[in-house]
């Protein structure tokens, strides 16, 4: 990674408990010795999880000392739970933050006073100037609630307008699809960092679950590949961190910033894909 000079990050989400804090201080720790540009840690539909973000945030970067982005999202909160939180977060020395609109909890009826990511960007700029960087969601295979990808890159560069600095993709397999996404981009005059999320393969039945939510394509090859391992979990992570590094590989030669992964609060599947593009 080093001859590429770019960055990498990765993403954790907060424990329900003892045990799994315990799990991601591990992680955490193990992961900062690649140096990361940042960790980020997510934020539960409509607001969730918002104590145990902040928490998390906190510790890790106490324990790490690597910068820790907080993810917030408008559905669900107000602009007072919010104007809270960024004070919160510029009082903890928080200097980024990863702008989402989130999503709809089953049966909330009040989505909120910020419907839409660019204006909970905007509000950030209109609330602490430049005090943040602004990380946002991009969706090289488009947001799965998108009418079109014209729309989809439409609502993109409405986020970037309002000033958000740079973004994270969703993951994704498929390196053609984020370059062609990038076209697009610079067609647009989209001109920020658009860093690719990567998501290690170490469970096909959860991965397959969490690709369907998302809109993520599994191409079939790897599909059939997948299934054909059975209980064989062994071969299976073996095949992933080929195939993922393999994809790291082709982002960094053309010219990707960086890598984001999103870990699953483990480290294991992830260094294994470091260690091979190093190799």
């Amino acid at each position: 990674m080093e001859n590429y000079q770019r960055t990498i990050s990765f993403e954790f989400f907060p424990p329900k408990n003892a045990p799994a804090a315990a799990r991601l201080a591990h992680t955490s720790a193990t992961l900062a010795e690649l140096n990361p540009e940042f960790f980020s840690v997510t934020f539960g539909a409509g607001g969730s999880t918002r104590d145990n973000t902040l928490e998390c945030v906190s510790d890790i970067n106490a324990a790490t000392g690597v910068e820790v982005a907080p993810h917030l999202s408008c559905i669900g909160s107000t602009e007072d739970n919010i104007r809270e939180l960024l004070e919160i977060y510029q009082s903890k020395g928080v200097k980024r933050i990863v702008a989402l609109r989130g999503d709809i909890p089953s049966g909330m009826r009040d989505a909120g006073q910020l419907n839409y990511a660019n204006e909970l960007v905007e509000f950030i700029r209109k609330t602490t100037g430049d005090y943040f960087h602004i990380e946002v969601a991009a969706y090289p295979e488009f947001h799965p609630q998108a009418k079109s990808a014209q729309d989809d890159l439409i609502n993109f560069k409405r986020k970037v307008d309002a000033g958000a600095d740079s973004a994270l993709t969703q993951y994704f397999f498929n390196a053609d699809a984020y370059f062609r996404f990038l076209d697009d981009c610079s067609a647009a005059n989209i001109n920020i960092p658009v860093v690719p999320g990567i998501m290690p393969i170490t469970n096909y039945i959860q991965l397959a679950r969490f690709s369907d939510a998302c809109g993520a394509e599994i191409p079939r090859w790897i599909r059939r590949r997948l299934e054909g391992f059975g209980d064989d979990m062994e071969s299976l992570r073996d095949f992933g961190t080929d195939v993922v590094t393999e994809l790291c590989a082709t982002l960094l030669e053309g010219d990707a910033p960086g890598l984001h992964f999103y870990t699953m609060n483990q480290a294991t599947a992830t260094l294994a894909i470091w260690r091979q593009l190093q190799a």
